[in-house]
């Protein structure tokens, strides 16, 4: 019970999930019709910022 109250597997995976949910949503927004594609291709380089953000924040070595 414990493992699944901290997050178990996914512990600290936050910012690929978010990642992941992103690039979900951007995808549907557009297949919906929602969203052009000019749109998705910004919302995808947004993400990729967030993710690349994230993987800069991290220390070295730990």
């Amino acid at each position: 019970m414990s493992k699944f109250i901290h997050g178990g597997f996914f512990a600290n995976r936050r910012t690929q999930i978010m990642t992941a949910c992103g690039i979900l949503s951007a995808i549907c927004a557009y297949l919906v019709g929602d969203s052009d594609l000019f749109a998705t291709i910004q919302a995808f380089i947004a993400i990729g910022g967030i993710y690349m953000l994230q993987k800069t924040n991290q220390q070295k070595g730990k």
